[in-house]
């Protein structure tokens, strides 16, 4: 089965990135994403190509190489799923926050809404793609939506869940360590597996393109996630460790990195993990194991997610503590708030729960990073904290660039990596801020050394 036309509902951060590279690699395949959402559209469409909504480096090249070409951004949801041979569901799936699973468990509701719009548009046979993350057996229940409309389209649905990192998707998506693609074990679903295995082959090599059943490749996903966030969070506990006992969390973790069966990746100890997928999904795991009665397992993974909320929560203390317990009316400055470099990307940002707590002690906080808008911070402020909008509006001060942003700052805390950060003529900010004067370096990138030798009180994780 030769594919021609594909769709993706969604148009965020997987959605959009994924199907430019598929249409750019793929140049006979007329990719279309849709999204109800017309500003998001309007944005990916734009001649500015700075203006794309999403930031990851590589993007805008290749967005400009086929757009217009095969790759189309539309609000025509309708007449996009209608055309397509495959259709890929990329939407939003938060944590629920009402009623059973609450806190941990996947809201499908956006996905079940797809669904349903697959199956009432569609008059052709189709091929439906999970790319977002979802629970194990999700696809189960998509299938028995699409397959009781009753007007006699044959579906097909395929499990294919990305493993992108923010900040590198675009060198993700061109090389990737691996590309999963799970469905029924039917003549039916191999024939459909097949057809977006020649989609992908297109530029992915054979021996990186697995295929399982559609149950693994759905738990895959969120068994991945909850490794990578595991090793975040053991690396972090140990930080803690090593500023008791005078060691140092970059020296431990050279050295268990350089063992073979451990490997250096993730061992970068910081203010904690955040982005779209690592607590969601952990959580998610955490309910589907209990939700099976599997207490201990629920348990296990549950203590990844209570370590990052420690790692925050003693960041901000720290900051109050050093800063002779009260920070009320200090000006403090945050250097980052996406929840890492390279990306727009605020969700489950460190910097929110950090600025939370600060707020909450009457700190004046003054924010920069270099792709993140005032309207974006103050919006997670008000969505992701119980702030009064007074204070919000009154006591955050967000900067568009470093301009006066030093002056008469009690402290500056480090809460992303971005690597201009590393640059800054710290000799000069010291003679700028308020004396004494405190870094706190959230994601240990800078010269301890260097800024002590300034005049700087200087704090990193783990050391």
């Amino acid at each position: 089965m030769k594919i021609k036309n594909i769709c993706c509902i969604g148009a965020g951060y997987v959605g959009g990135p994924t199907m430019a590279v598929i249409a750019a690699k793929c140049p006979e395949v007329n990719v279309t994403v849709v999204d109800l959402n017309a500003a998001r559209i309007d944005a990916w469409n734009d001649a500015d190509l700075s203006k794309l909504p999403v930031y990851e480096p590589g993007l805008d090249k290749i967005v400009e190489e086929a757009r217009g070409r095969n790759l189309f951004f539309s609000t025509q949801v309708e007449e996009a799923i209608s055309k397509a041979e495959m259709i890929f569901i990329s939407v939003n799936t938060p944590t629920k926050t009402y009623g059973s699973g609450k806190g941990q468990a996947a809201d499908l509701k956006y996905i079940e809404l797809c669904a349903r719009q697959i199956a009432a548009v569609s008059t052709t046979n189709k091929i439906v793609v999970e790319k977002s993350t979802l629970p194990v057996r999700t696809a189960e229940a998509i299938k028995s939506i699409l397959d009781n409309t009753g007007n006699g389209v044959q579906f097909q649905v395929l499990s294919n869940p990305e493993f992108l990192a923010e900040g590198t998707a675009v060198a993700d998506l061109l090389q990737p360590d691996r590309v999963l693609i799970g469905g029924e074990q039917t003549p039916e679903g191999k024939i459909a597996i097949q057809a977006l295995v020649d989609v992908y082959a297109s530029w992915v090599p054979a021996e990186k393109i697995l295929t399982t059943n559609l149950w693994s490749s759905e738990l895959s996903k969120l068994t991945a996630n909850a490794f990578l966030a595991q090793r975040v969070s053991s690396i972090n506990s140990i930080s803690e460790l090593c500023e008791k006992t005078g060691a140092n969390v970059s020296e431990v973790a050279r050295a268990i990195g350089m063992d073979s069966r451990i490997g250096p990746k993730f061992l970068s100890a910081s203010v904690g993990f955040g982005g779209s997928c690592f607590q969601k999904d952990i959580l998610n795991l955490v309910y589907i194991a209990r939700s099976y009665g599997l207490a201990e397992v629920a348990d296990y993974w549950e203590q990844v997610i209570l370590m990052n909320d420690h790692q925050k929560n003693r960041f901000a203390k720290k900051i109050v503590r050093e800063l002779y317990n009260t920070i009320s009316g200090k000006k403090i400055i945050f250097l980052g708030w996406a929840f890492k470099k390279d990306t727009n990307d605020t969700r489950e940002s460190a910097a929110i729960y950090v600025a939370n707590l600060l707020l909450q002690e009457q700190a004046e906080l003054a924010i920069y990073d270099p792709q993140v808008s005032e309207k974006q911070i103050k919006s997670d402020l008000t969505l992701y904290t119980d702030l009064d909008a007074d204070v919000i509006a009154n006591r955050v001060h967000v900067y568009k660039n470093t301009d006066n942003l030093f002056e008469a700052a009690h402290a500056i805390a480090v809460l992303t990596e971005w690597d201009e950060f590393k640059t800054y003529d710290w000799a000069t900010i010291y003679k700028q801020v308020t004396k004494p004067a405190f870094v706190f370096d959230g994601r240990n990138i800078l010269s301890k050394h260097e800024l002590i030798e300034f005049g700087f009180k200087y704090f990193a994780i783990g050391s």
